[in-house]
């Protein structure tokens, strides 16, 4: 099943990873999860991941954060630059960077999340 962004919980999902609301993206987009195949299921997974380790990141926890992002990069490792409408690479680096800020301590306030698009 080929990942649409343009319409329907994929898209709600993104507006609502845009907006900061990440619990409510991690819900749009674990419904597709779960009617997917692989490799689409591993790379939403990964999303989804980060999607969580942010709506952590709102509530202090900064364990959980680096744990899930270290998760995602995992899964994300296995894809190509570019998958499925997504600049895996851009969100990669982001997250790496994100990574080696909570390895040293706090981030630094405005720090901007992973861009999925």
């Amino acid at each position: 099943m080929p990942l649409d962004w343009s319409s329907g919980a994929l898209a709600e999902g993104l507006r609502c990873y845009g907006d900061g609301e990440y619990f409510l993206a991690h819900e749009h987009w674990e419904s597709v999860w779960l009617q997917c195949e692989e490799p689409e299921k591993t790379f939403l997974q990964a999303l989804i991941q980060i999607t969580a380790a942010f709506h952590h990141l709102q509530k202090k926890n900064l364990k959980g954060t680096a744990s899930l992002l270290r998760a995602a990069l995992r899964r994300l490792d296995a894809f190509p630059a570019n998958y499925a409408g997504i600049e895996v690479e851009a969100v990669r680096e982001s997250v790496r960077a994100w990574l080696q800020l909570l390895d040293c301590g706090e981030p630094a306030p405005g720090m901007p999340v992973p861009r999925i698009r």
